[in-house]
This record gives C-alpha cells, sequence and structure tokens, in this order.
C-alpha cells in the first residue's frame, strides 16, 4: 500500500495482521480441519447453466478432493452490499478457490468484539424546539442496529402514538427462541438473527477459534442476552421513559436521540463467543435490502489492529451501504489513549470518539488519615455507613496477577473482611469486583494506572466500590506504605449534574492518527459516551456477569459503544429533516458545525491527562445537533470519490472490486491524491528528511445548502508554529443557479522551525462563514519519516 510505505509508523497498525496472515498460510497446508472464509466472487462471471448464485457457488465447491458435504457447509451468501459467499473450508477447498478466476479474494472468518438520560440535552436538544421540531424527532427514518438483539418488552420500544411502518420497509420480524412477530410494532419494526458463521467457527480450528453459541445462557432469536444491543438501540432511538434509573442513579426521563425513529435490530454479536464476520456482513446486506437508512454498528476489532478496508468485512459492508445512500455510524474503539488507536478507520465510515456529559456518580474514600481521594461509583447495596476497615494492596506481594485482582489469584487468609485495592487492568473492571467478592473481602477500590490516567468509569459492582485516578491510586498506595493498620471506608454520594468542565475526551476512546492512511483524520468526531443511561435486558443483571441475579429496565455504560448511536440518531434526525442529504452531507454537517470548546468555554482537554486535546483524540470536536441541522455548507462526496480514493492509495482495480463489487478503472498516470478526497478536514504529511520549507496543495468542494444566495468569507482560525496557509479565492460566492463551489488550500511547513507534539503532528483551522454559519475545518500537519 503506497500511504503505508510512506509513513513507518503505520508498520505498528499492520504488523500483527501480517504475523496472523504469516500464521495462517502456513498452517493451513498441514491443518485438514474445516475452518469458515469469506470468498468475494465476481458475479458478473456466473455462467448461464447455473440458475442462481447459489447454485454457482455451489458447484464450486464441489470438487475431486473435496470434503462430503461441501455445497451445504456454505453458510451466507451475499448478494447486495458484497458478492459471494462465505463456508467452513478444508485446505484443499481452499487452494482451489483461491485459484479459480471468478474469485477475486478469499479472507478467514474474524471473532470481534462490542466497544462496550441525559445526553440528548447535552447535545443541544430541547422538547419542540430545532433539530427535534424540525425532524418530528425522526419518525420517517428507520435505523438498523447491528448489535447483540433486543428486549423487546422495554418501555423505549413502546410504539404509542406513532404512525404507520413507513413504505421503505421491506425486512421482517425473524421468529425464534422466545421472540416471535408479536415482539415487533410500529417501533421495533423488524429484527433478524446471524448465526451460522459464529456456530461453525466453534466447529472448526484456527487462531480466531472461541466461536459456537452458549445455549444455557443465549436465545437464538433476537431477544438480547447481553444487554448491549438493548442499551445502543434505546440510546439511537428510545421513545421518552419517565421515572428511569438505574437503582436510583441518573433518575429522570429516559429518552433516545431521535425517540420517534423506527428501530431494526440486527443480533450478530453473541454473549461469551462474539462477533463474527461473516455474520456481519450478511447484516448488512440484510439492512440494505431490507430498506433502513441508517445504520448504527458498534463493534470493532478486539485489539487495535486493522486490517486492509479490502480485508475488512466492515469496511467492504459499510461500503455497499454508503453506496446505496445508507449513513453508517461507527465506534472508534476502546484502546485510548494510546496513538493510533482509533478502529473503523475506512472514509465512508463516520467513526466516533467518547466524550463525557456534565452527570457523574462521585464516591469518596475515605482514609484512616482523615485523606479524601475523589472517585466515581454506581454500587447500589448496603452502605458501609462511614464504618472505617482494613485495607489491603495484593499488589504489595509482587505477583501481578495478584495486582490486578484476577481470577484465583487472591489469598482469602489476606482479604477477607477488608477494603481491597485492585489495579485497573484491561480487563473487566466488573470481574476485579466479583473476584475480591469470591475472596471475601468487603468492598474495593480499583486504581488507575499511568495509561489510564485519570479517566473515571462508574459500575454497578455487586460489593461496595469506588474507582479512582492515577493520582489519587499513588496516594493511596503511600499511605497503605506508611502505616501498619492502614484502614478506609467508601461514602456514596448518587447523581451529581452540571459537572464542569464538559465534555472532556475520555480516556478510553480510540486516537488517531489514522494508521492506514493518515491523510485522512480520524476519529471524525465524538459524542457522549461515559456513564450512558439507557434500556437493558432481563436475562442478566448490570454488571453483565453470570452471577449477578439483579434486574433493572436500565444500566449505566461507558464506551465507544454508547458514542455511536448518538451520531445514529443523530444522523437519522438530519436525513428526516434533509431526506436529499447524502451520508457524505450529513456527516459533513455535524463535523464542521462541532463544538471545540467545553462548557466553561476553554478548548476541551483529555481525561487521561488534563492537557488540551488534539483532532487526534476528538476529531473535528463534540456533536451539536442544533447546529448541525443548518451549517451553511457540506463536503459531499460520491462512490466514485471513494474509487479515485482507493486508486490513490495504491490498490489495483481487482483488490478496489471486492470492495465496491462492481468493476473499475483506475486512471494511469494521473490517480488522485489521497489527501485530495473532499473531507472536511485536512491533514498534510511532509518529509522529516527534508530541510527547510515544504509546500502542499489541496482542493476542496463545498456544496451550499444554506440561503441559496450567500458569500463566504475565509478566516484562517489558528496555524502551528512555522507552518504558513494559503486559501485561494478567498470569498465564495453562491447563486440560485451556483450551488457548488471550489477552493484550494497550500500549506507550507518549515521541517527546521515546525513545533510538534508527541505524536510528530502540529494543529490548526480554518473556517468560512457568510455571518451567519460558521464552516470549521480541522488542519493537521504531520512529519512522516522514509523507509
Amino acid at each position: 500500500m503506497a500511504s503505508a510505505n510512506s509513513h513507518p509508523r503505520l508498520l505498528r497498525c499492520l504488523l500483527p495482521f501480517f504475523f496472523f496472515f504469516c500464521f495462517f498460510t502456513s498452517a493451513i497446508s498441514a491443518d485438514s480441519t474445516l475452518r469458515t472464509y469469506i470468498i468475494r466472487v465476481d458475479s458478473e462471471s456466473k455462467p448461464s447453466v447455473f440458475v442462481s448464485h447459489q447454485h454457482w457457488y455451489a458447484s464450486l465447491l464441489v470438487t475431486h478432493d473435496s470434503v462430503p458435504g461441501s455445497a451445504a457447509r456454505i453458510l451466507h451468501t451475499y448478494d447486495t452490499v458484497f458478492h459471494g459467499f462465505s463456508a467452513s473450508l478444508s485446505a484443499s477447498e481452499l487452494d482451489s478457490l483461491r485459484s479459480h478466476p471468478s474469485v477475486l479474494a478469499v479472507f478467514e472468518d474474524r471473532r470481534r468484539q462490542l466497544h462496550t438520560t441525559r445526553s440528548p440535552q447535552f447535545l443541544g436538544l430541547r422538547n419542540q424546539q430545532g433539530l427535534w421540531s424540525d425532524s418530528d424527532y425522526g419518525s420517517d427514518v428507520i435505523v438498523g442496529v447491528l448489535d447483540s438483539g433486543i428486549w423487546p418488552e422495554r418501555r423505549s420500544f413502546s410504539d404509542l402514538n406513532l404512525g404507520p411502518v413507513p413504505k421503505r420497509w421491506k425486512g421482517v420480524c425473524e421468529a425464534g427462541e422466545k421472540f416471535g412477530p408479536q415482539n415487533c410494532n410500529r417501533k421495533l419494526v423488524g429484527a433478524r438473527f446471524f448465526l451460522k458463521g459464529n456456530e461453525a467457527s466453534g466447529r472448526g480450528a484456527g487462531p480466531w477459534i472461541g466461536g459456537g453459541i452458549n445455549n444455557t445462557i443465549e436465545f437464538r432469536s433476537p431477544r438480547d442476552a447481553d444487554g448491549h444491543g438493548t442499551h445502543t438501540a434505546s440510546t439511537v432511538a428510545g421513545r421518552h421513559s419517565f421515572r428511569a434509573s438505574m437503582a436510583g442513579y441518573a433518575f429522570g426521563i429516559a429518552k433516545g436521540v431521535a425517540p420517534k425513529a423506527r428501530l431494526a435490530a440486527y443480533k450478530v454479536c453473541w454473549k461469551e463467543s462474539g462477533c463474527f464476520d461473516s455474520d456481519i456482513l450478511a447484516a448488512f446486506d440484510a439492512a440494505v435490502n431490507d430498506g433502513v437508512h441508517v445504520i448504527s454498528i458498534s463493534i470493532g476489532s478486539s485489539d487495535a489492529v486493522s486490517s486492509p478496508y479490502y480485508l475488512d468485512p466492515i469496511a467492504i459492508g459499510s461500503y455497499g451501504a454508503v453506496a446505496h445512500g445508507i449513513f453508517v455510524s461507527s465506534s472508534a474503539g476502546n484502546h485510548g489513549p494510546n496513538g493510533m488507536s482509533v478502529t473503523n478507520m475506512a472514509p465512508w465510515l463516520t467513526t466516533v470518539g467518547a466524550g463525557t456529559i456534565d452527570r457523574n456518580f462521585p464516591a469518596d474514600v475515605i482514609l484512616g488519615n482523615g485523606v479524601k481521594l475523589s472517585g466515581v461509583s454506581l454500587y447500589s447495596g448496603p452502605p458501609l455507613s462511614g464504618k472505617m476497615h482494613s485495607l489491603v494492596y495484593p499488589g504489595k506481594s509482587g505477583l501481578l496477577s495478584a495486582s490486578f485482582c484476577m481470577e484465583n489469584s487472591l489469598d482469602p487468609n489476606l482479604v477477607k473482611g477488608k477494603i481491597v485495592i485492585c489495579d485497573r487492568g484491561s480487563g473487566a473492571r466488573v470481574a476485579q469486583g466479583f473476584v475480591v467478592q469470591k475472596a471475601g473481602g468487603i468492598g474495593m477500590i480499583l486504581a488507575n494506572g499511568l495509561s489510564s490516567g485519570e479517566g473515571l468509569v462508574g459500575d454497578a459492582h455487586m460489593i461496595p466500590n469506588a474507582a479512582i485516578g492515577a493520582s489519587e491510586g499513588d496516594s493511596l498506595k503511600a499511605y497503605i506504605s506508611s502505616t501498619t493498620h492502614p484502614t478506609a471506608t467508601i461514602e456514596f454520594r448518587g447523581t451529581q449534574i452540571g459537572i464542569k468542565p464538559a465534555p472532556v475526551v475520555a480516556s478510553f476512546s480510540g486516537r488517531g492518527p489514522n494508521c492506514l492512511n493518515p491523510e485522512i483524520l480520524k476519529p471524525d468526531l465524538i459524542a457522549p459516551g461515559v456513564n450512558i443511561l439507557a434500556a437493558w435486558t432481563d436475562a442478566i443483571g448490570p454488571t453483565g456477569l453470570e452471577s449477578d441475579r439483579r434486574k433493572t429496565e436500565f444500566n449505566i455504560l461507558s464506551g465507544t459503544s454508547m458514542a455511536c448511536p448518538h451520531v445514529s440518531g443523530a444522523a437519522a434526525l438530519l436525513k428526516s429533516a434533509h431526506p436529499d442529504w447524502s451520508p457524505a452531507a450529513i456527516r459533513s454537517a455535524m463535523m464542521t458545525t462541532a463544538n471545540l470548546l467545553d462548557n466553561i468555554l476553554q478548548p476541551m482537554t483529555d481525561e487521561s491527562t488534563g492537557k488540551p486535546a488534539t483532532p487526534y483524540d476528538f476529531g473535528a470536536g463534540h456533536i451539536n445537533l442544533n447546529r448541525a441541522l443548518d451549517p451553511g455548507l457540506v463536503y459531499d462526496l460520491t462512490s466514485d470519490d471513494y474509487v479515485n480514493f482507493l486508486c490513490g492509495i495504491g490498490y489495483s482495480s481487482k483488490v478496489i472490486q471486492v470492495i465496491t463489487r462492481f468493476p473499475v478503472s483506475c486512471p494511469g498516470a494521473r490517480k488522485s491524491l489521497p489527501e485530495n478526497l473532499n473531507y472536511p478536514s485536512i491533514t498534510a504529511l511532509f518529509s522529516s528528511s527534508k530541510a527547510g520549507a515544504q509546500s502542499k496543495s489541496f482542493t476542496r468542494t463545498v456544496t451550499n445548502v444554506g440561503d441559496p444566495k450567500s458569500v463566504y468569507q475565509v478566516k484562517v482560525e489558528s496555524v502551528p508554529k512555522g507552518v504558513s496557509m494559503t486559501v485561494n479565492p478567498t470569498m465564495l460566492v453562491f447563486s440560485e443557479s451556483v450551488k457548488k463551489q471550489s477552493y484550494t488550500v497550500i500549506i507550507k511547513a518549515n521541517t527546521n522551525s515546525l513545533t510538534v507534539d508527541y505524536s510528530g503532528s502540529a494543529f490548526g483551522s480554518m473556517s468560512w462563514s457568510d455571518g451567519k454559519h460558521v464552516v470549521m475545518n480541522p488542519i493537521v500537519v504531520t512529519q512522516v519519516s522514509p523507509l
């Protein structure tokens, strides 16, 4: 890939993927067990003798050395966002398919994971005002949610006083275990479930094994056993639910961003076994055929590894959806605050990071020496009532597993009846609390390390607990070391609103730069993703642990999984208000009107460090929906623009066809530069090995969606030290007949005087204004080293 070769840091993004590929290719010849693959086929090559593509695909598997029943092992056939099929294959069948002239690509099915009431107000939405009023709360828009299913009985999914199902809808309400057509209504217009890839992975072998449905805890139907899908669906479009709370926390009226939008649930993720690419791709195919307007997918890789677009079914499926005019919102991943941790980076996807809202759930840790440490908690059981308890830190033993309170790591003789300090790791925080409870601990204090910094997330633990930041954790451990009999108690202070500053970029939110193509800034923007109240399943308690028998109608979760559906709901409102807007226009409206300041009118900060955040953290900024309703200008894109981008990054026509479904032709000598994709941001890459001044030119085209007769003036808002920026022309004039105008930005950087941060980048911004609208664009200037 051209972009990877120009940026050696990108190898960090791709090396794990290449390691897997090498492992996989070396193993298949020696392994005759079945594995699941996704096969991209040139559908135009189907011989006329076959009545359908299904028959043709089956014939491709019937060879002299194929395993008996080969044709029956076809799992899914794809014909809308992707042309091809998925199947369980032997090594010989795989070799045969790879050499077939009609097969464009073969890649192994991979396992992915979910990126896991006040937030609509925090987005600027008010009853009977602005976007809610102009869009009728999104009542004519259908949002498809690819997730873990849905719990349809929740009040959030009531169809009271909703009109008929939109005529566009062509989907079904698929029956299954404890779920039937009666569970759908004018709100939940359809539901499907996809498990063939998941089940096949459990029968096979290889590096992605771990699938297969656990029938003791799952429903073989769209019904949600995990809770995640119910939560995200109600965040997108939950109806008004009065007296909502999670065990008294966040009490009030719960509602989604687009309360009257219709929902279609596509269950692709299964408790314990995760989400498999072949099922996700089948859900994309179904959702587009069913007639959704928006797709929300809070799913990504289980780590920060990113595959090339042509080997990424989320990128492929979303391209097909966007080509059909469907807006696709995806989560940026939870591997922050590390750089290059953002996932779902395809430029046709809207990639959403997470920020805080102005609500918190404070809890204080009071030490035996009188010092009070600030933390957060969602514990709702019997309080400690100010009683001091012995305090113990298992990590003093030197055992890493004990410091993280991992399974079977705690000595009951050491922790029984005490408050236990656990270091926050990368695993489930609620599981750490359960380990402490099983060992006899009376409470837990979860202390952040350097990687999490000061970012705090509340959890509904089953024992008294508080989460504290890294600096408070250091103070706590210093106290432990200073006395032979350390004691502490925890005080829970309920719900606090009006928190300042907010929003703050969540410490866990995936960060740029984009490791596949740094010319495209990712994430695109951030939205509320910390301590979000939304509907929950009855199948499991608020911690999601099997041992948690509590029932709750609503739960409070954090993650970019929670931020993504906010943007999906926003897209539903904008699509309702502006039915003719393309997916790119909707994204542009959100990005160019996003907030850069918090609620004390200061630049947004990074939760992990407390320092000012950058576009690598928040993209274009924090979504502001009332301004997005009337952005003035938008940066639009078509399928042809994305094809030119793929040509520009060095993909061959055959590789691009894996993504686009149809044959394409890249220009010979003059390919489009990837940085000239008509994106609402500009990233300039300069070589660090060249001394002195360097210059780059960028072209953008804006479409007027405001007053037909408008005049916009440019303003360079900020420029990094060592950089100069020129915009030509400086004025854009629109009329009834002139709706589009182009401009050029020339950025000059002197590598001798350019001041960059730890990421090797510097940041600025520019805007266009007609006196009413301000159309913002982030500017990133990056030094790159040649190989």
